[in-house]
């Protein structure tokens, strides 16, 4: 792409985003790549706009924003998320497909809490909630989940107890990022039951194997990503 059309694609980023940079907010870069794809433009289309604009934007961050921050009070910080990100933007990019509704959410689980007393295999059901409630509650990507063990579990730190993501997602090439999360809404309780009433009886508690993953696919591997990102749908497409 030549200097040229790099200046007509970031004019026309800015004219749909209907603001100045600087306050364009993450919502304003969903109703664009939403608009995009309602009008049929192929997804390297929509990414090229996003693309164009989180560039703009760190040309602003590391050359002008003194100078912004001076002129209009405002402190530069960048609205592509890693929703709307570029590597993230095709047909099921959250500006097409809004999250539930917290009403939806309490049917989901109310459905799973369900499935647990009806379902031939009680383990493989336990297992579902906890993991669904796990990825709700600690804002863990599928990914994370998978990789979470036995041992990253602590419910003495902190008032309600917090899992280690050891394996955290990194920006681009930086590698695993770990972090602290807080178990929150309960979630503390589930994974207790969890871990001391199911775990114990279901095929992937081996003696002196207690740092198995917590949140399991079968034994005895680890939870696959794949698996868990298409299972919701695939329990309760309704």
């Amino acid at each position: 792409m030549t200097v040229e059309n790099d200046i007509g694609l970031l004019e026309r980023t800015l004219a749909a985003l209907g603001r100045p940079a600087w306050d364009v907010r993450p919502e304003d870069v969903d109703r664009v790549v939403g608009d995009l794809a309602v009008k049929g433009r192929a997804r390297s289309t929509r990414r090229e706009y996003v693309q164009i604009f989180k560039g703009f934007h760190r040309f602003l961050q590391a050359r002008k924003a003194a100078e912004i921050e001076a002129a209009f009070g405002v402190r530069l910080v960048c609205s592509v998320d890693e929703f709307n990100a570029s590597r993230h933007v095709g047909d099921d990019s959250p500006a097409l497909v809004p999250p539930p509704t917290p009403e939806r959410v309490a049917e989901f689980f109310d459905f799973m809490k369900q499935r647990i007393a009806t379902a031939r295999k009680y383990g493989p059901a336990a297992r579902d909630y906890a993991m669904f409630r796990t990825l709700y509650h600690a804002g863990l990507r599928s990914e994370e989940a998978s990789l979470l063990e036995k041992p990253d579990v602590h419910f003495s730190r902190g008032p309600f107890g917090k899992p280690h993501v050891r394996f955290g997602k990194g920006a681009h090439t930086s590698g695993p990022r770990p972090r602290w999360v807080p178990m929150l809404d309960g979630l503390d309780l589930v994974l207790r039951w969890f871990l001391n009433d199911v775990r114990p009886t279901s095929r992937c508690s081996v003696t002196g194997r207690s740092a198995r993953p917590c949140v399991m696919s079968g034994p005895p591997r680890r939870s696959s990503r794949t698996p868990i990102s298409g299972r919701s749908l695939a329990l309760w497409p309704s």
